[in-house]
């Protein structure tokens, strides 16, 4: 019996709708579970209050998500299989909220929606689906980004956080589903430069401290799975992104950690940087601390030191 939940695919009529559908659909079938495409449509809400008065409610709802499945049915034919179009499910109400719902009641493990480069304005303004559908919807979600025929090649986001044993367990789980290789990258950030911390960083031990931090967390979580190591320096998302093209993976994995709706909507984060310049689909794991668990990151000069004998990760593999 397979241990893989339902998984909710968000649809519309964009390509890169198509694109999420085809993979969700492939995705359950490797899982042997079910796939569920669920489109949200809030026509309604441009309608003048004064027209709603004036009809039946039930009537109008029937009417606006027939003509909503009319036109998905058109521009997701010979994109989608005919199997997954037979399980669409047209809501009313606006996306991310009808596929909070879905996820509800199918009890679905993974949300999976199509990427989309929007300008700046429209993400200041709007945002997009995506960056809704990671702010508010606490099961992982999925970002594709072009049609991909397989997953070959995952890649972890490893930070310094309780963020990244869940997200290394995820690769994990999803490279076996795929058969495909696991690697992992960890970005040191700069030490921020402070005048009046009365304490000396060494930019050098930071360095050191950092990457055998790096390599406990992925021994610990993984064991003796073969996993391909990488340290970055510099900014998390610009470096992800950039290991991401140079090693040419398929899906990038990285947790998020668990702030409230309010904080996700304020401060941005890695996540949604790479949501925004998305160089290949993207998988997002919510994570929240263990009850009494210390989200403080430790000073690099309290870091502990690699068991005796183990591998520190200092140096770059070759990329393919």
């Amino acid at each position: 019996m397979s241990d893989w939940k339902p998984i909710v695919v968000g649809v519309d009529r964009s390509p890169e709708s198509a694109w999420a559908a085809v993979m969700g659909w492939r995705m359950a079938q490797s899982a042997g579970t079910t796939c569920h495409l669920v489109h949200g449509t809030h026509e309604v809400t441009a309608i003048p209050i004064s027209q709603l008065l004036r009809v039946d409610a039930g009537r109008l709802g029937q009417q606006l998500t027939a003509r909503a499945r009319r036109r998905l049915d058109e521009a997701l034919q010979g994109s989608v299989p005919p199997q997954a179009l037979d399980t669409l499910d047209v809501r009313l109400g606006r996306g991310v909220w009808a596929l909070a719902h879905a996820v509800r009641e199918h009890d679905a493990e993974l949300l999976i929606v199509g990427g989309k480069h929007h300008s700046p304005p429209a993400r200041w303004l709007g945002g997009s689906t995506a960056q809704h559908a990671v702010r508010f919807i606490d099961v992982p979600v999925l970002v594709t980004w072009a049609p991909r025929q397989a997953i070959r090649r995952i890649l972890v986001a490893v930070d310094s956080s309780y963020a990244a044993t869940p997200a290394l367990h995820t690769g994990a789980r999803y490279a076996e589903l795929f058969a495909a290789e696991l690697w992992a990258v960890h970005v040191v950030e700069p030490l921020p430069l402070i005048e009046e911390l009365p304490i000396h960083m060494d930019d050098t031990a930071h360095e050191r401290h950092a990457a055998e931090r790096f390599e406990e967390t992925v021994v610990a979580a993984l064991g003796d799975t073969h996993v391909e190591r990488l340290v970055r320096h510099g900014s998390p998302a610009s470096e992800i992104a950039e290991v991401s093209a140079a090693t040419n993976a398929d899906l990038v994995v990285v947790g998020s950690h668990g702030k409230g709706w309010v904080d996700r909507v304020l401060s941005g984060s890695t996540t949604e940087r790479l949501i925004n310049r998305l160089p290949t689909s993207l998988l997002v794991v919510p994570v929240h601390p263990a009850p009494g668990e210390s989200t403080v990151l430790r000073l690099a000069g309290a870091a502990p030191r690699a068991r005796a004998g183990q591998p520190r990760t200092t140096a770059q593999p070759a990329v393919p």
